[in-house]
């Protein structure tokens, strides 16, 4: 047996902001996907993702009904079988490997389920989105559900604010374009959890609070809109603002050996850096207007396009 395939995300902008009603942008990224499955002969690997599975049974059999109910009993027998999500989606690397998993899950088990090919409307996105977050919550405390939202739809999602958001087209890539959004592998593994509870920390600070309205969500936003216009020069220009506001506040999500890096990124206008999903580890995003410049400045660091301009 072998499911269909669930894809993994890029939170392009909204990380952080959008637990404070920023604007977001997520796009699916096909390089990585999983799908759930059943082995005769199960690796290691295939055991332990099982082993997660047979409690996540027993964290849904608690939801609450009203909002989602699920084939419990045949979700029950296939994981007794031995099912598991194989994946080649990294976990904790800010790519949504747990959405990927919540979104196979629903989408095979859940009773009157809200599909893809209905006319979406705010409301069922809305509804989609509050199911996903009470079912993504057993991975990591608290989850806005917007990882399983993207890898369910896989379409691009738009977020206006907590309880605006919808699917979106975001302008066509020119491949052969030299502008390129592109992934910088830390090689550390980020834990979700121990990152937001440091924001959530520093919200306590009425410094804090200010620069993100006033600074981190300000170009939060312009961001998404430049971005979605395809206003090429401004998204530049506020990318580089949004990099400078992380590296002065958000300095324990960057992995202490980007630090040098991401300034040189600042300094020379070959690229800019930013968080890709908590930070802490995991990828980082960058973006450039030459992607040759960008290489030949990051050499020695593993680097995957995922978007050209």
């Amino acid at each position: 047996m072998k499911g269909p395939l669930f894809y993994s995300k890029i939170l392009l902008f909204g990380e952080y902001g959008i637990i404070k009603d920023s604007k977001g942008l997520s796009i699916p990224y096909n390089f990585y996907n999983g799908a759930l499955k059943v082995d005769k002969n199960p690796s290691q690997e295939a055991i332990e993702s099982n082993e997660s599975l047979v409690r996540y049974v027993n964290y849904l059999r608690n939801l609450d009904k009203e909002l989602v109910s699920f084939d419990i009993d045949t979700l029950q027998n296939d994981v007794n079988k031995g099912m598991y999500f194989d994946s080649s989606i990294p976990q904790g690397y800010g790519v949504g490997s747990s959405g990927a998993l919540v979104a196979a899950i629903y989408d095979k088990y859940a009773f009157d389920k809200i599909t893809v090919l209905e006319n979406l409307t705010r409301e069922k996105l809305l509804k989609l989105k509050t199911i996903f977050s009470e079912m993504e919550s057993f991975f990591h405390g608290k989850s806005s559900g917007l990882d399983p939202l993207n890898s369910y739809l896989s379409l691009p999602i738009l977020i206006n604010s907590k309880d605006n958001i919808e699917a979106t087209g975001i302008p066509s890539q020119q491949t052969d374009g030299k502008g390129a959004v592109f992934l910088l592998d830390s090689g550390i593994v980020g834990e979700t959890a121990p990152m937001v509870s440091i924001f959530m920390e520093n919200m306590k600070n009425e410094g804090f609070r200010s620069m993100l309205k006033d600074q981190f969500i300000k170009h939060t936003d312009a961001c998404v809109d430049d971005f979605l216009k395809g206003d090429i020069k401004s998204l530049f220009h506020n990318t580089k603002q949004l990099s400078k506001v992380v590296l002065n506040n958000f300095k324990p999500m960057i992995p202490s050996q980007f630090h040098e890096l991401w300034k040189k990124g600042l300094e020379t206008n070959d690229y800019y850096l930013k968080l890709c999903g908590s930070g802490g580890g995991g990828y980082i995003l960058g973006f450039t207007e030459n992607i040759e410049k960008a290489k030949e400045a990051l050499k020695g660091q593993k680097l995957e396009v995922v978007y050209n301009f």
